[in-house]
């Protein structure tokens, strides 16, 4: 058995001694920067969900494989709005909304395209300067905006301050998410997986833990 696939088996196990609710966390293995002959040996273990930061990167990746299988693809990176057209012709899943002027662009690129990809809301849950995201007070606002879009907001994700205070940030996205009644939660990476899902994260971007460190 490949590497890659102990490495995956474990952590599934691992989760499912964790979780704290019924329905198991979806775990997107983050294939970016790895080529396809390291992914292959997931691909054919029968996981589904792989998460990529590039459009173009997935583009000249998966093109060949996706559209042949049942596999989901997720945009975990920051979408430019010039990427838009490209992105919904291969991703199924677009964890990263962070502004009006992008989810105009995505309501009419679905319409060009009769696609509509399952969106996740990038949320600042620590307002730091730096990160993208919508600040939590303007979320309310910010989804129904993108419900008048025709937007198909699943969830909310977050990356929390790299401060030590990271499961304080989890539970208060949880809390965020829940007074929304969204069903699904995007966060949670290699280092913090764990922490995630106690707040209830049902996906979870796990890179290292599986495929290694790139070298």
């Amino acid at each position: 058995m490949h590497n890659t696939v102990k490495n995956l088996i474990y952590i599934e196990e691992l989760i499912k001694s964790k979780a704290n609710h019924d329905k198991l966390p979806t775990i997107i293995a983050v294939s970016k920067t790895f080529p396809i002959e390291n992914i292959l040996p997931l691909i054919e273990h029968g996981h589904l969900h792989y998460g990529e930061n590039k459009v173009q990167e997935a583009i000249d990746k998966w093109s060949n494989i996706k559209f042949k299988t049942s596999i989901k693809l997720h945009l975990i990176g920051r979408l430019q709005t010039n990427k838009v057209k490209f992105a919904l012709k291969i991703f199924d899943y677009i964890h990263s909304l962070d502004s009006e002027k992008l989810a105009i662009k995505i309501s009419e690129e679905q319409l060009k395209q009769k696609k509509k990809p399952k969106i996740f809301i990038q949320v600042n849950i620590g307002n730091e300067d730096q990160k993208s995201g919508i600040n939590k007070e303007r979320l309310d606002d910010f989804y129904r905006f993108c419900k008048n879009l025709n937007l198909d907001i699943i969830g909310t994700m977050c990356i929390p301050p790299n401060n030590g205070n990271t499961e304080k940030f989890f539970f208060e996205m949880s809390k965020v998410n829940q007074e929304l009644n969204f069903k699904e939660l995007s966060m949670g990476m290699s280092g913090d997986y764990l922490e995630a899902i106690k707040n209830s994260a049902t996906y979870v971007r796990v890179g290292s833990k599986i495929f290694g460190s790139r070298t």
